[in-house]
């Protein structure tokens, strides 16, 4: 999310620059296509959100009642906060290797309180007159403008403590599971924000829901800063990729065996008698919000292996056209996420509401076929604001979004 041309296009110093300005292209495009991809499978869980809402996905999903193409898609979805997170960790590394780091904390800073702004002031009230009462969804947008507010102190530690940190943060925030506070206690805002999903009560009637409690993603970006050095221009690609490869794939590794124990990090599994696939939905149900050690493991893990597939096949059309989502994708978000809100206020006053006070589909296929139907219209006007964005480097605030 923080990445940019300009980040990584300079010499540092040891590397040929006819060399640099090659590597630098080719980690950009494969980060890019990373952070693409993860946009365009989110846009699929928002289409749910505005048209298949009144069908209630629990977290962690119910394998033993969940329509299954939901229980496998939710699955998917999973993957775009915690790439989109590391990346985001890993993206401000870089844009410090040709900047100081009072620059970067400057650039972290001003990041992160106008992503605060804009979830605020902009995205919340995208809903208002759905929700009961004026509310603050504290989603993804906040939680990513914290973490870097946080990242601006965190990435001055020393890597190897920033490192133990992040794997402490990580594995270990499980275990503050069972402390829950309610509303009086003197802690409890604190407490929401950091790692109880929960509501907030505000003045004049106004809640804010933390649906995104911070305190897990501060592992989940400092990891990510943690790694930047691998894409310094200076390591050698094989070296960068066998690294990638054997840390997801130990991720992945590594999640199994604790699902298998059925002891930590999530709620238990268990085999659902003559239903395979409810079995393997029970298996691979996990909790988002907080991000669990068994969430985390296998979608970072994925997403690391992605990493390496992406710079694989770098000049393939698929990499191309995810790097222009992942060129501009705080654009391609406040995009997509408005244009469903005036279909879906268009199709409430055209048809009126036919679940409630609600206009909703009947059936999950029709959110299928309008995925399908919505990535080519929204990928013209992020692939325009992508190239301004190259063009216009001058353009200081282009660089925020």
């Amino acid at each position: 999310m923080a990445s940019s041309i300009s980040a990584l296009s300079g010499s540092v110093g040891m590397v040929a620059p006819e060399k640099t300005a090659s590597a630098a292209g080719l980690r950009l495009a494969n980060i890019d296509a990373l952070r693409g991809f993860v946009m365009v499978i989110m846009l699929l869980d928002h289409l749910r959100e505005t048209w298949f809402v009144n069908y209630v996905v629990t977290d962690p999903i119910d394998a033993n009642t969940i329509l299954p193409i939901i229980g496998f898609a939710r699955f998917v979805v999973s993957f775009c906060a915690p790439i989109f997170v590391a990346l985001t960790g890993l993206g401000v590394y870089l844009f410090g290797i040709n900047h100081t780091v009072e620059e970067t904390t400057a650039y972290l800073l001003k990041r992160g309180f106008l992503l605060i702004a804009i979830e605020l002031a902009f995205l919340s009230p995208l809903y208002w007159g759905i929700v009961p009462q004026p509310t603050f969804w504290l989603q993804v947008i906040w939680c990513i403008g914290l973490c870097m507010i946080a990242l601006s102190l965190l990435m001055r530690l020393p890597r190897p403590i920033l490192i133990a940190f992040g794997l402490i943060v990580i594995c270990f925030h499980n275990l503050l599971d069972p402390i829950r506070m309610t509303q009086g206690d003197p802690l409890f805002p604190l407490w929401a924000i950091l790692h109880q999903r929960d509501t907030i009560a505000l003045p004049f009637g106004f809640v804010a829901k933390t649906t995104y409690p911070i305190l897990p993603w501060l592992g989940v970006i400092s990891l990510g800063f943690a790694i930047g050095n691998w894409f310094r221009p200076d390591v050698a690609a094989d070296l960068r990729q066998r690294r990638l490869l054997l840390l997801g794939s130990g991720m992945i590794g590594l999640f199994i065996v604790l699902r298998l124990l059925n002891i930590y990090g999530d709620k238990p599994w268990h085999v659902v008698d003559g239903d395979a696939i409810r079995t393997v939905l029970g298996f691979i149900s996990l909790t988002k919000y907080p991000p669990s050690l068994l969430f985390l493991l296998p979608t970072l893990g994925i997403g690391a292996i992605l990493l390496v597939l992406f710079e694989r096949i770098n000049d393939s059309k698929v990499v191309a056209a995810l790097a222009v989502f992942g060129g501009a994708p705080m654009f391609f978000y406040l995009l997509h996420l408005s244009v469903l809100r005036i279909f879906y206020h268009s199709a409430l006053a055209i048809w009126g509401p036919n679940n409630g006070k609600a206009f909703m589909v009947d059936s999950y296929y029709w959110v299928l076929i309008w995925y399908a139907a919505a990535i080519i219209p929204l990928y013209i006007p992020t692939a325009w604001f992508a190239r301004l964005k190259r063009r216009r480097r001058d353009i200081t605030w282009l660089k925020y979004f």
